[in-house]
């Protein structure tokens, strides 16, 4: 049985609005459920009746997760639904604040990495050294050092037989760079994750090379942020003008 197409052009299907964006009918009842659209009128059978309004609120919630992410933009949509303007507003300050956090971030490591990269390369035979001599090295004391280990910015080996710690060349430059973002103000956890990008690219060098790659993510994320302002801007505009705008299912 082929299924007809409701007599109102205003109103559509779930399968309808899910066909736009590629979606499954069930992603859309999932979205209405979990308050990500704003509640769909009922037919007298019982089948959920979309409109223009679901269509533009769909359309800037998957706008909004490429920069926002999906928590975030839950929550942003969710707050405009309520009618909570302000809660939705601070939820996009809060992102646009953590990408400035980590534009900043990133230019703190572009600068920390530059100074590490242009100094002599370390030999590769040079032997490991203890604690001690790198916390003098670092003018910090050995407590800083475990500090940084716990948090996860350092992972020196274990002499088998004392079980001292042993820094290898590797991790006298994670030092030296954590050393360098630290007297930047920059929190553990985020020296951590710079740290773990370091390791994962094989050292300072390669990293310095895709950094690149980050600023380019970080103006992506901008510019998503952006279209996401903006379908969302439509939608409210569009739930503003109907004069069911605070009075229930659209």
């Amino acid at each position: 049985m082929t299924a007809t197409k409701p007599s109102n052009p205003g109103v559509c299907r779930p399968v309808d609005l899910a066909r736009r964006h590629g979606l499954s009918a069930q992603a859309v009842r999932n979205y209405e459920r979990d308050g990500v659209l704003p509640p769909a009128r009922r037919s007298p059978t019982g089948y959920r009746r979309f409109t223009e309004v679901h269509a533009k609120a769909l359309s800037a919630y998957l706008a909004l997760i490429a920069g926002h992410g999906y928590p975030a933009s839950g929550e942003i949509m969710r707050a405009v639904n309520r009618g909570e303007m302000d809660l939705a507003l601070r939820t996009i300050d809060r992102s646009h604040a953590l990408l400035q956090r980590d534009r900043e971030t990133l230019d703190a490591v572009e600068a920390a990495v530059a100074i590490l990269t242009a100094t002599d390369p370390q030999p590769q035979g040079r032997k490991v050294v203890p604690i001690s001599v790198l916390a003098h090295r670092l003018d910090v004391r050995p407590a800083t050092l475990r500090k940084w280990e716990r948090a996860g910015i350092l992972q020196p080996a274990r002499d088998p037989a004392t079980r001292h710690r042993r820094y290898s060349p590797d991790d006298v430059r994670d030092a030296e760079l954590a050393h360098l973002l630290r007297r930047g103000g920059y929190r553990l956890d985020h020296i951590a994750g710079v740290l773990r990008r370091v390791r994962d690219a094989g050292g300072a060098e390669p990293f310095a090379a895709s950094l690149h790659q980050w600023r380019g993510r970080l103006t992506e994320r901008g510019q998503a942020m952006l279209t996401g302002a903006a379908r969302l801007a439509e939608y409210i505009d569009e739930i503003n003008r109907l004069p069911t705008a605070r009075t229930g299912s659209y």
